[in-house]
């Protein structure tokens, strides 16, 4: 007869060997990778999402001070003056020519309908501005006409080149809502922490709206 087996005698430990067997490094390091990169992706597009959302212009409802703002001096244009102050041109040479400047001043005086739909993207919001109208005009008599130029649009050619772009847009028959999307695009990819708020122009029943 074979020799009874003693119940006390503890049973063998499992071999290591075999145990890690089971565990394979490539397998779990492909799930790690896999994690992560699926959280960085969601991050990424929510990233992609906010910074776009804050690039577009007027992502945001505009200001109705804005808003009012903008119609009352639409109301104003288009208009001819019979003459204008002189252009402020100051002690040194501006940024553009002198019949260049001239010609976004004199756009801005004649048509506000256009400009105070459109922004500017040099940051000169930060001086009160509200729309590249302002950049140029300064104050209006009660009937429309100009009778003081602010000296901010000699010296910039951000300013300058907005104003010129539109009234080429305009001699070429495009509307004030055409002229906003181009500027909007043109002038905007370049600037995107730029926020004038300058309301777009509505729909219909504004000068040049259609």
């Amino acid at each position: 007869m074979g020799k009874k087996k003693d119940k006390n005698t503890p049973a063998p430990a499992a071999n290591p060997s075999k145990a890690a067997k089971g565990f394979n490094p490539w397998i779990a390091g492909a799930i790690v990778v896999a994690v992560v990169g699926v959280g960085a992706l969601v991050l990424s597009s929510r990233t992609d999402e906010a910074a776009t959302s804050s690039s577009t212009p007027q992502a945001a409802d505009a200001d109705p001070r804005a808003v009012a703002r903008a119609a009352a001096a639409a109301k104003l244009g288009p208009r001819k003056h019979a003459s204008l102050p002189p252009v402020p041109f100051q002690g040194y040479a501006p940024p553009r020519s002198p019949e260049v400047i001239t010609a976004a001043y004199r756009f801005a005086a004649d048509h506000p309908e256009i400009l105070s739909y459109v922004p500017c993207f040099c940051g000169c919001e930060r001086s009160g501005h509200g729309a590249n109208h302002d950049c140029f005009v300064k104050q209006r008599a009660e009937n429309g006409d100009v009778v003081a130029w602010d000296e901010h649009g000699v010296e910039c050619a951000v300013c300058i080149d907005v104003a010129n772009r539109s009234r080429q847009m305009f001699e070429s028959g495009a509307s004030v809502r055409d002229i906003r999307a181009a500027i909007d695009k043109e002038f905007g990819a370049n600037a995107p922490g730029a926020h004038m708020g300058t309301p777009k122009p509505p729909a219909t029943g504004a000068h040049g709206a259609h």
